[in-house]
């Protein structure tokens, strides 16, 4: 009978042959694919994120404010990434690059630091005087 594991091979225990790849594009081993790293809740940041702490302590932030509650709807469309709604979160969040450079411009370092959510109220109360 004719070996369908390849010429030269034993068929013990082989289960890569011609027509079988022995690892994944990626390079993982046993055919297995690598999958993507998941993404986090918020992917705004390499380091820390705008997690849903930070999104409530900010939300109080601006509610306490009810002058500035149209420039905070407006501004998160303003800033906000591209097609924001065909991906998850559903939240009109601004790029990744985008907020890294406000925040080493505000705070210094690599921009991973999350904004004080009073330094927001202090930027939207820019945003409605200047805009």
């Amino acid at each position: 009978m004719g070996d369908r594991t390849g010429a030269g091979s034993s068929g013990a225990g082989d289960a890569a042959g011609p027509d079988r790849p022995t690892g994944s594009a990626t390079g993982a081993p046993g055919g297995v694919p690598e999958l993507p790293e998941q993404p986090r809740a918020f992917p705004v940041l390499d380091g820390p994120v705008l997690d849903g702490r930070w999104m409530r302590s900010a939300g109080a932030a601006v509610a306490r404010h009810p002058s500035l509650w149209l420039t905070a709807f407006r501004q998160a469309l303003v800033v906000a990434a591209p097609g924001w709604w065909r991906r998850r979160p559903f939240l009109p969040l601004p790029p990744a690059d985008y907020l890294r450079f406000r925040l080493q411009t505000a705070y210094g370092g690599a921009g991973e630091r999350p904004p004080e959510p009073d330094d927001l109220v202090t930027y939207l109360r820019w945003c409605r005087r200047f805009g």
